[in-house]
């Protein structure tokens, strides 16, 4: 039978009044990856430190982008795991610890609900049109009339609204939207996003060969299983 520990606090059980508490950016950054990365890379889900501080630093897909220490990374892995939204997986199938979300979990987020959430979490307010564009790997939503249907859901939501329309910047045809998993926001001084520089072919090439070293590491683990079978 698989052997499984949770560190942290005693696991809890999903509630309908479950209120997400207010988040700092680092716990937001990391929470984001955690969600995006188990849909984008589930073979390597749940992720390790590591893993989790290469998706945090990642140059592409996030805004702003960050360079974390292990330290700072880890840190705000122990505050999510307090606050219910995280959670360390050890036992003898992991060589090191292994971190998940728990955020759909304790919410009962739909899969719609919660990728809309975990982009604006990577990559700050976005129209409809954008958030449809950047969640497709996650939830493939049919047009914008869906996504506007599912923010609407998450603004009217009960206990805890997540979300919230800002007003619209002059020069943008669309308004965006933002999370409210920070605390309260100012709707109408959220300064209009800035062009993001293009992304140079250095870091797309760190990115990728991050990756690959992720997945080999998988593999590597993956066969020494399958080689113990037969000793």
């Amino acid at each position: 039978m698989r052997s499984v520990f949770f560190g942290g606090p005693a696991e809890q059980q999903p509630s309908p009044d479950f209120v997400v508490p207010e988040l700092g950016a680092e716990e937001l950054r990391v929470l984001g990856c955690l969600i995006e990365k188990q849909f984008l890379t589930p073979d390597l889900y749940p992720l390790t430190l590591n893993s989790l501080l290469n998706a945090c630093n990642q140059k592409t897909s996030r805004e702003p982008v960050v360079s974390y220490e292990e330290e700072t990374v880890g840190q705000a892995l122990e505050s999510l795991q307090a606050k219910g939204l995280a959670t360390r997986i050890t036992g003898a199938e992991h060589r090191v610890p292994k971190y998940r979300e728990r955020l759909s979990e304790q919410t009962g987020l739909r899969v719609s609900e919660t990728a809309l959430l975990a982009v604006m979490m990577l990559r700050g307010p976005q129209t409809p049109g954008e958030l449809k564009e950047r969640t497709n790997r996650i939830h493939d939503f049919a047009d914008t009339v869906e996504v506007e249907a599912t923010l609407d859901r998450l603004m009217t939501r009960e206990p805890q609204v997540l979300v919230v329309k800002l007003a619209r910047q002059p020069g943008l045809k669309e308004s965006r939207y933002t999370h409210l998993l920070g605390g309260p926001v100012n709707v109408e001084a959220t300064p209009a996003p800035q062009p993001a520089p293009p992304q140079d072919r250095l870091s797309r090439l760190e990115a990728e060969v991050a990756a690959l070293r992720e997945r080999m590491a998988h593999l590597e683990q993956q066969f020494e299983k399958f080689r113990k079978q037969f000793e």
